[in-house]
């Protein structure tokens, strides 16, 4: 018997879903992109050049804005319904970018090809105004804590939310006697709990970063060992991304965020931004700036693999918003940019994205613990760095040793009633159980899988740079054979200037002194801890 089958109860509910009066329940699920990605020189260095104006102001376009690097561009889709949009909206994104990056690429890889000195790293640039300086300055503290060159790391993150009628179906079915806000806001963190215990699965199927330029390293201990010309890796690797060279932080090791309730995570989250790490303070000298010395700048620099997220006032912190709304959505943020596709992300992607979220919904997802919390890193680090190696186990919900595929393969097998879901309810197709198969297909031949792919290519003779500048071109020349319409062209134009003006606007306004705006930014953490 499958350990991980669907209840009784949860399939009693995905069978009333599919029923055609319910099917606008799931249809309503909305999905957006938010995906980085390097500018480079044709050779693959790091461009140097500031953000270009006719992209807009990255402090205020909706959907073209730069990340941690003047040079990592972040194009934000719109929340939609449909895969379609979600990927025709990245591509246009592209193909209007282009038309401002004069020879330069965009970097389709996760990793980053050839890099300079870590100081010469440009941090991205927002403007004058205090909310622009804060996001500088924070930006700064990154590169003084963790390095700028692992700034340069680029991901692409998944929007995901049920619409508020599925959910008051929900709560109706399982007689909730809270308020919705509270119900809604509970479940989305029974999801979260569940998707933290498998998501070591989606580091799997879609990591694809298992080798690095040499540059990326220079100066810094590492594990890794030579594939080719000026590049390093390891054979079975998934996504060095998502492990020590990447996103992951000594210091943040240590950290133990409850994800029980939207209390304890705002309780946790707070703690370690108001907490004084004494290494960070150590850092502070006349040239280095940081937003402050604790553990956290934000509670953006915890970097968790998933997100509850709420949309912010102006000027509201994150948690704030968190802590006086719920959740309104959540942010999946483990996901590898895909070089074999131009909008660095596929269909079939987005599809088993939705099966893989919504299974982690109806499976049963009791609280969880330090020790569970620790597992999980552990099974994180063994599937980035051995992800492939055949044989690997990983650590179970009873602490014993249980082999990727054998789980893998229990988890594939219960998501298929929520696929089957999609197919009746959603699409009238059989595309949610066809990403599942290919899913399934790649547990079973692991060199399908994208990471090996990209060995593949390195194992046949290309560099890492070689490899993402193939890529790269290859990527530049689809988005060039069916260039924008007129009327297009235009919007993203109009759009970009007005980005501009409304930058204008907002340095132009009178600024208190940028101590005092800070102080009372972090006001609020306290205010929100006390109101929890």
């Amino acid at each position: 018997m499958n350990p991980y089958q669907l209840s009784t109860s949860s399939q009693s509910i995905l069978n009333t879903l599919a029923q055609a009066e319910n099917h606008p329940l799931t249809r309503g699920l909305l999905k957006g992109v938010e995906k980085e990605g390097l500018r480079v020189t044709p050779e693959g260095s790091l461009a140097q050049t500031p953000h270009h104006k006719g992209l807009g102001s990255a402090l205020t376009h909706p959907q073209i804005t730069t990340d941690f690097s003047e040079s990592l561009l972040e194009f934000i889709t719109p929340p939609t319904h449909l895969n379609q949009h979600t990927l025709d909206d990245l591509t246009n994104l592209h193909r209007y970018s282009y038309t401002h990056l004069n020879n330069e690429l965009v970097w389709p890889m996760s990793m980053p090809g050839k890099l300079p000195e870590d100081d010469a790293i440009p941090v991205a640039l927002y403007g004058s105004s205090n909310r622009a300086k804060m996001k500088t300055i924070y930006r700064e503290g990154l590169g003084l804590r963790y390095g700028r060159t692992m700034q340069t790391v680029a991901g692409l993150h998944y929007n995901f939310s049920l619409p508020r009628s599925f959910w008051a179906f929900l709560h109706q079915h399982e007689l909730g006697a809270q308020p919705l806000e509270t119900f809604i806001t509970e479940k989305y963190f029974h999801l979260i709990r569940n998707f933290r215990r498998y998501y070591w699965l989606l580091i799997y199927l879609f990591g694809a970063s298992p080798a690095v330029d040499s540059s990326f390293v220079k100066g810094r201990k590492h594990n890794l060992t030579p594939l080719s010309d000026n590049t390093l890796g390891l054979p079975f690797a998934t996504s060095l991304r998502m492990g020590d060279l990447g996103y992951q932080s000594n210091a943040q090791s240590a950290l133990f965020i409850c994800y029980n309730t939207l209390d304890t995570y705002i309780k946790t989250l707070n703690k370690a931004i108001k907490s004084p790490y004494s290494d960070y303070a150590n850092l502070e000298t006349a040239h280095a700036k940081q937003l402050n010395t604790s553990l956290l700048q934000i509670e953006n620099e915890f970097y968790s693999p998933i997100r509850p997220k709420r949309t912010a006032h102006s000027g509201e912190t994150a948690l704030t918003a968190l802590c006086k709304r719920g959740v309104e959505y959540l942010e999946v943020r483990c996901l590898d940019l895909d070089p074999f596709e131009p909008a660095g992300i596929s269909r079939n992607t987005l599809r088993f994205l939705d099966t893989f979220l919504m299974y982690c919904l109806f499976l049963p997802s009791p609280k969880c613990d330090k020790q569970e919390f620790t597992n999980t890193a552990q099974n994180q680090s063994s599937v980035v760095t051995h992800g492939r190696k055949p044989g690997l186990t990983l650590v179970d919900k009873q602490g014993k040793q249980r082999p990727l595929a054998q789980w893998a393969n229990e988890l594939l097998e219960a998501m298929q009633p929520i696929a089957q879901l999609f197919d009746k309810a959603a699409h009238q197709d059989n595309s949610y159980s066809g990403a599942l198969n290919l899913a399934q297909t790649r547990v079973a031949q692991p060199s399908t899988v994208p990471s090996a792919q990209i060995m593949q290519h390195i194992n046949n003779g290309l560099s890492h740079v070689e490899f993402g500048l193939q890529q790269a071109r290859a990527h530049k020349a689809f988005f060039g054979q069916n260039p924008l319409t007129p009327s297009l062209a235009q919007r993203y134009s109009d759009i970009a200037t007005e980005s501009l003006q409304l930058q204008q606007n907002e340095e132009a306004e009178p600024q208190v002194p940028f101590a005092q705006y800070l102080e009372a930014y972090y006001q609020q953490y306290d205010d929100c801890t006390e109101s929890v």
